[in-house]
C-alpha cells in the first residue's frame, strides 16, 4: 500500500491528475473517506489528467456523471445514498465496472468485493485542516 500526504486541495488534485494521465481503459478507482475528505477533489484532478476541461461535480444526487471529451470517458459514481450491494445492483451502476473508459466510485466501501480489475482502492483521511493522508493499493489480476 502506498501513502501520499497532501497539504492542500490543490495537491490532492495534482495527485489525481497524475493518475488520470496514467489511466488505461477499463480501470476502476474506488474512493473511501468521510464527507469532506477530498474524494471529489481527487476526481477533479483525474478528469484534468484525462484531458477533460469541463466542470466536475460530485454525483451524490444523480448517482453518476459521465465526462466525455478527454482521452478516455470518465464515469464518476457516488454510492453515498446506496446502503447495500443490493441497492447498488438495483441501481444498474455495476455496469460501469469495468467500462469503456475510467470509472471512479466514491463511497466504494459500500461494496467490499468489487470484482473489477485493474482496481485501485483509495482511503482518504483528514489529518489536519487541509492535510489529507491518501493510501492506495492496486489490484491487477
Amino acid at each position: 500500500m502506498d501513502t501520499y500526504i497532501s497539504s492542500s486541495p490543490e495537491r490532492t488534485r495534482l495527485l489525481g491528475e497524475q493518475w488520470g494521465e496514467q489511466a488505461a481503459c477499463g480501470w476502476v478507482i474506488g474512493l473511501c473517506g468521510e464527507l469532506g475528505a477530498g474524494k471529489t477533489q481527487l476526481v477533479k484532478g483525474i478528469a484534468t489528467g484525462l484531458g477533460f476541461q469541463g466542470r466536475v461535480n460530485s454525483p451524490t444526487y444523480t448517482l453518476v456523471h459521465e465526462y466525455i471529451g478527454g482521452r478516455l470517458p470518465l464515469y464518476h459514481l457516488d454510492w453515498y445514498r446506496l446502503a447495500s450491494v443490493d441497492e447498488i445492483m438495483g441501481s444498474g451502476l455495476e455496469t460501469y465496472l469495468p467500462s469503456d473508459g475510467l470509472t471512479v466510485v466514491e463511497w466504494a466501501d459500500r461494496w467490499q468485493d468489487i470484482a473489477a480489475r485493474p482496481y485501485r482502492l483509495v482511503q482518504i483521511a483528514e489529518i489536519g485542516l487541509h492535510e489529507r493522508r491518501i493510501r492506495y493499493e492496486d489490484f491487477v489480476t
